[in-house]
């Protein structure tokens, strides 16, 4: 087996055959849909910004829940500790 055949998988005239196969059959489907490579390039953009947008909001969520409980745990902690103090 060669290096190019071990590298794709099969032999290169067979790969060809399959990328051209696939690649009208997917043009095809992006046609019929009114798709282009940009529509696909655009949308994977926006997908990502808003995975990014999110997960900055879910993070900012986090900090006001822990601020949120930070204000009454912290008190009751400092109480507990000078009460526990007096008594040891």
């Amino acid at each position: 087996m060669s290096v190019i055949t071990r590298f794709l998988g099969d032999t290169p005239l067979r790969v060809a055959l399959k990328l051209i196969v696939v690649s009208f059959l997917l043009g095809l489907v992006m046609s019929a849909f009114g798709w282009t490579p940009f529509d696909i390039l655009q949308q994977l953009r926006n997908f990502v910004l808003h995975i990014w947008n999110m997960g900055f909001a879910a993070i900012e969520r986090f900090f006001d829940y822990f601020l949120l409980g930070a204000v009454v745990v912290v008190p009751l902690f400092i109480i507990l500790r000078v009460l526990n103090y007096r008594r040891g």
